[in-house]
């Protein structure tokens, strides 16, 4: 009985569980129970039994647990490109029981960063890594003194080279190709 208004039945009654383990329902009673009139059955609301299903409209990434989608989800951000493929992979293949599932969602949150700086280059206002990572801002306010006493001051010197890093890369490998177009236009 998924998705509906009322509670499902316990595998097993209260008696049968009594019987069968020692102690069990100990704090069944309503006088021992401060929370009683809290949780006496009251009257939902709900004018459902089953809750109305949203339109899928674009097929959606669901986990193969599941027959169907819940009654209501999400739909501001659709799958798109390699990062896209990379999740319906991930949510067809494997289980969300699986390391490697949740490895592929990871991977695929990495290919969509990617694909968004890519994107970036090809619109009036590129990324701009410099400031936006906020390197500028950690040399123009007291550098030294703001690291002094943290955890990760061992680390510090690695954060250029990690925000940096695949920006250089990135420009050197746009150079090398460029330079060799070059070569063999010239050629």
């Amino acid at each position: 009985m998924v998705y509906t208004a009322d509670k499902p039945p316990l595998p097993e009654t209260a008696e049968q569980l009594r019987a069968r383990i020692p102690g069990w329902g100990a704090d069944l009673d309503p006088r021992d129970r401060p929370s009683v009139p809290r949780e006496s059955p009251l009257p939902t609301g709900a004018h459902w039994d089953l809750p109305e299903q949203q339109p899928e409209l674009v097929p959606r990434e669901r986990s193969m647990e599941h027959a169907r989608l819940t009654p209501v989800f999400g739909t501001s951000a659709p799958l798109k490109g390699a990062s896209g493929v990379v999740r319906r992979y991930a949510y067809r293949r494997f289980s969300e029981g699986r390391a490697a599932h949740w490895l592929l969602l990871i991977a695929a949150d990495r290919v969509d960063a990617v694909e968004g700086h890519l994107a970036s280059f090809v619109t009036s206002r590129p990324d701009n890594p410099v400031t936006e990572t906020g390197v500028l801002g950690e040399a123009g306010h007291h550098p030294v003194a703001s690291r002094r006493g943290r955890v990760d001051v061992r680390h510090a010197a690695l954060d250029p080279v990690i925000v940096a890093g695949p920006w250089v890369l990135a420009g050197g490998l746009a150079f090398a190709g460029a330079r060799r177009v070059l070569r063999r236009v010239r050629a």
